[in-house]
């Protein structure tokens, strides 16, 4: 009850922030007992603005998820999510938990989980999708009230509808069956949902041009992709879900994210080229669990692209060292040196959090003082000297200056002398 309350107390300051608007909900199901780590993941995106976290709420210990939608702002969608989470809390089906959304006006709400089934109440337009053991397929329309797959069934459920303004206004109704007919193949031949996740949107993102994140979030291992996608700033769209995220080393791992990434066509380390990765495949790197999988946290710091290249030389260096703090901050500090990430200072083995069995390292950064760019160098010399070294210097411009000055005047001095 009392993490109840806190995340009540949390979405309420995220509500007096700004609306959320998500006109893309969906919640796939590959594996209903929760053994495939991989088997159940949901995520949202929008043309609209302000895509925040607060769009979808991930529970890690019951492994189900809430994707809020519908017009208007943050605080009507606020009470059937606060709804739906009382419900949550008391063990019912996702069905149920999705129903009392239909007591706001205009508001939606998308609920699942591999023990819960999924549920979709309130004002929507989706498809909802089951696959069957022989792999028959079934995909049926649904507009308004509650909509459910029971627990125990492979399936999925996609919302979709255009928002305005939107320069492909119209194609939502295309859209949202060419995608629940695909999700149903994917899900008949054996893709994870976290993979299936990262196709509808970039299907989505593509053909409809409710582009922009959002993110996802694995159910069963409980990783979401944060606000790898989100806006940065109030009122402002997401990242495009469409479009170039980052440039990888095939190699080493090596990576770094746009806009920094314009800059690089080859690998500073091995001198290869790199691949360039695009932000749906950014998605389901993020939120599927593999071997080479690392969920990457900063702290510290507010910088454009920060996290993202973080992220991308701790996976490098996972890769290459393990999980071990002393060479994850030597990665980090390279980083810092190579001006792959500025703004912030270098960072000592105690800054970087390592939890080795769940794939999770945190890194702490401290912002550089006066906006400097770069920390100061780290040099074996004592400051006394180097302010004795500057004052030499000074005093040696200073002369050369005045030979500049008086140059022709000594030349001329030293022609009579001869």
């Amino acid at each position: 009850m009392k993490r109840t309350f806190l995340l009540i107390t949390f979405l309420l300051i995220i509500a007096s922030l700004a609306a959320v608007s998500a006109t893309m909900n969906v919640i796939v199901i590959t594996d209903p007992t929760g053994q495939d780590v991989n088997g159940a993941a949901g995520g949202s995106m929008s043309f609209a603005q302000n895509m925040f976290q607060s769009t979808f709420l991930l529970s890690k210990d019951n492994k189900y998820v809430v994707l809020s939608g519908g017009e208007g702002g943050a605080d009507a969608r606020l009470y059937p999510i606060v709804d739906a989470i009382t419900l949550l809390d008391t063990g019912v089906t996702a069905a149920r938990a999705a129903g009392p959304a239909s007591s706001y006006s205009g508001m939606r709400l998308l609920v699942g989980g591999p023990e819960i089934g999924i549920g979709i109440g309130g004002s929507f337009d989706a498809y909802l999708i089951t696959v069957e053991d022989n792999g028959d397929i079934k995909v049926t329309p649904a507009s308004g009230g509650l909509a459910s797959i029971p627990p125990g069934k492979k399936g999925a459920i996609i919302h979709l509808r255009n928002s305005h303004g939107n320069p492909l206004y119209g194609s939502a109704t295309r859209v949202r069956k060419e995608t629940a007919l695909n999700i149903g193949r994917m899900i008949r031949d054996g893709y994870s949902a976290t993979t299936i996740v990262s196709e509808v949107f970039k299907e989505v993102a593509e053909d409809s041009g409710e582009k922009y994140g959002g993110g996802a979030v694995n159910l069963i291992a409980g990783i979401s992709t944060g606000d790898m996608f989100t806006p940065q700033e109030v009122n402002t769209t997401g990242y495009p879900m469409d479009e170039a995220y980052s440039k990888v080393c095939p190699v080493d791992g090596w990576g770094i994210g746009f806009p920094a990434a314009e800059n690089y066509e080859t690998c500073p380390n091995d001198g290869n080229s790199l691949e360039t990765i695009y932000a749906y495949d950014a998605l389901k790197n993020k939120i599927t669990v593999s071997k080479d999988a690392v969920s990457v946290s900063v702290y510290g710091t507010d910088k454009v692209g920060i996290p993202e290249t973080t992220s991308e030389i701790v996976t490098a260096s996972v890769k290459k060292y393990g999980y071990d703090a002393n060479g994850i901050t030597e990665s980090i500090n390279k980083g810092i040196n190579n001006g792959l990430l500025s703004g912030v200072d270098y960072v000592e083995p105690k800054d970087v959090n390592v939890r080795a069995d769940s794939k999770a390292v945190g890194v702490y950064f401290a912002p550089l003082p006066e906006g400097r760019s770069s920390p100061s160098w780290n040099l074996p010399i004592s400051p006394v000297i180097l302010n004795i070294l500057g004052s030499i210097q000074s005093v040696i411009g200073i002369i050369l200056l005045l030979l500049v000055i008086f140059r022709s005047r000594l030349l001329k001095s030293f022609q009579k002398k001869q």
